[in-house]
This record gives structure tokens, sequence and C-alpha cells, in this order.
């Protein structure tokens, strides 16, 4: 009896420790695949990370939008001259065609802006620049209209004899502010301005000497 009761204790016994490798091995291979899971997970993960990265700055990558004023023509010129009393009543309407151009893959918005137009470093106009979006590769061109009058002048003194000399030279400037936004995860911010240098030609009532500089910053 008692070497019956020991032969089954011995078979408990190894079926106890069979079972319990098998429940090692088996927490171990799981273990196992979980860790290759993760670990194919996180790979998958940098991949589709560095794709990105390489698209945002090769086949996305942003560039410049380009703000430029084509030109200023006159719509409007009216002027009387008093050599007497050696003053100028004027009103002259220009009109500057100003073109904004996106060369990105994707669009570029920009928000409410200002071109001025100056008279020898004296302001004498402005005119809103509404905001708006550009699709990719696209260009908006606009006519902005602008009244210049002689009140606007009255600081300055060199007027009269600008217009004796039959030039007066003006300078536009317009500043335009927006952002691009690229893959929908990277918001890339950008200042585009241009500055124009031109002359009235009084006798003849037409622009000359048209100048422009133009610079974009990201």
């Amino acid at each position: 009896m008692e070497v019956a009761s020991s032969s089954t204790s011995t078979l408990i016994k190894d079926s106890k420790s069979t079972k319990s490798v098998v429940d090692a091995t088996a927490s171990s291979r799981s273990r196992r695949n979980l860790c290759i899971g993760v670990s194919v997970v996180v790979a998958v993960v940098l991949l589709v990370v560095v794709i990105i990265v390489i698209l945002a700055f090769t086949v996305f990558k942003p560039k410049r939008p380009i703000t430029t004023i084509n030109s200023v023509s006159i719509d409007d010129f009216d002027m009387s001259l008093s050599v007497v009393r050696t003053s100028v009543d004027f009103n002259i309407t220009l009109i500057a065609d100003v073109a904004i151009t996106n060369p990105n893959k994707v669009g570029f918005s920009y928000s409410n802006s200002t071109a001025f137009f100056n008279y020898r470093g004296e302001l004498v106009g402005e005119v809103p620049i509404l905001a708006a979006q550009i699709d990719a590769g696209q260009t908006t061109q606009m006519n902005i209209r602008l009244r210049i009058l002689a009140d606007r002048f009255v600081k300055t003194s060199t007027v009269f004899f600008d217009v004796v000399a039959g030039s007066m030279p003006l300078n536009a400037y317009a500043k335009v502010s927006g952002k691009v936004m690229i893959l929908g995860i990277f918001n890339i911010h950008m200042v585009s301005t241009t500055s124009c240098d031109f002359s009235i030609n009084i006798s003849e009532r037409n622009i000359k000497d048209q100048q422009c500089n133009y610079h974009t910053k990201i």
C-alpha cells in the first residue's frame, strides 16, 4: 500500500512539474510575441514619422510666397498750380496692379494687410488688402485704387518744386503676413514684402521709372 501511494504521489508531482514547465514556456512565448508586436508597431510609427519629415522638407518643402506690384497707373489726374503763392492743388487717383504668388504644394492663407504710399518718406495714402487664401501653385491678382489729395502733402514743402520740375517721386510698400500648413502638422509662418519707387510724370500724366524690390522671410 505504501509503495502504491508513493508511486501515485510521484506521478502527481511529475504532472505538476510538467504543467509548470508548459505554463512557463507558454508565458515566455507570449511575452516574446508581445515584445515582437510592440517592436513592429514602434518601427512602423518611426518609419511613418521619417517619411513625413522627408516629405515635409523635400516634396512639401515650404517656399516663399512672392508679393509684386506689377504696375502703377493713373486713373484720374486734376492739377492746378499757383506760381505766385507757390502752391499746388491736385487730385490724383492711382491704380496699382498687385499680385501674390503661392509656389507651395499646399494653400497659403494671409491676414489683412495694407499697402502704403509715401512721398519723400511721408505717408500720403493707404489701401487695405483683405485676407484671403491662395491655392497651391496659384497667383491672386488685385487692383488697388488710391486717391491722393493735396492736403496730404501739407507737411511737405518740396511738392511745389517737384511739380514745377515735372516729376513727383512716390513709393508704394506692401507687407503680407501668412502661413502654410504642411501635411496638416507643420505650421510655417511667412512674411512677404514689396517696395516700389516710381514717379508721376506731370506733363505726360503717366508713371515712369518704376523700380521694385521684393523680399520674403520664413
